[in-house]
């Protein structure tokens, strides 16, 4: 273990502490570079009504989880430790299943967005309270993704949701299941 300690780290902060809190940025890291790369995919695989409205809504998307992407490595390498950006460190190391929607509608790629937000929102609240009474500048900076992530996963969501408020995907928690609900309740909707 001694090897993965950086040898320097910011002020206040311990080699050990430095490395733990890059441990936590680093997973973020792959998150959001997978997230970007599943954008983009969407954004060029997405079909059918409202296709210019969703295709429209995920470059913006994909341009502020780029940035997130440039501040988390940042802060990895100003704590002192190497961020890594590979494709295959990405796939080695995370823990999620690849995006499973190829060319399909917009409903079926939103349904199945919302499923893909709903999980690094979670794991990006759990790095947040990780990083609370470790190191508060990690933190804050997780925080201000948490509120561009969630922002962006309501943007979704409307797209989702009835007039009476209920989400077409509420009963889903994988991405195929979401993409099927969502399709379903377009069809409907429809006809």
């Amino acid at each position: 273990m001694a090897r993965d300690l950086p040898k320097y780290t910011v002020p206040s902060l311990t080699p050990e502490d430095g490395a733990k809190v890059a441990a936590i940025l680093q997973e973020r890291l792959h998150a959001l570079n997978d997230l970007a790369l599943t954008l983009k995919h969407i954004h060029w695989n997405v079909v059918g009504p409202h296709f210019i409205a969703v295709h429209e809504m995920i470059d913006p998307q994909v341009d502020a989880v780029r940035l997130m992407v440039d501040a988390t490595a940042e802060r990895i390498a100003t704590l002192g430790s190497v961020p890594v950006g590979t494709p295959g460190a990405l796939v080695a190391a995370r823990t999620w299943d690849d995006y499973s929607i190829g060319r399909a509608s917009t409903a079926e790629h939103l349904g199945a967005l919302n499923e893909v937000y709903v999980g690094v929102i979670t794991d990006h609240r759990a790095a947040a309270a990780q990083t609370e009474e470790l190191d508060t500048v990690t933190n804050d900076l997780l925080v201000g993704h948490l509120g561009e992530l969630e922002l962006f996963h309501w943007f979704v969501r409307a797209h989702l949701e009835s007039s009476g408020g209920a989400l077409s995907t509420a009963a889903e928690s994988t991405e195929k299941g979401a993409a099927q609900a969502a399709e379903a309740a377009a069809s409907h909707t429809s006809s």
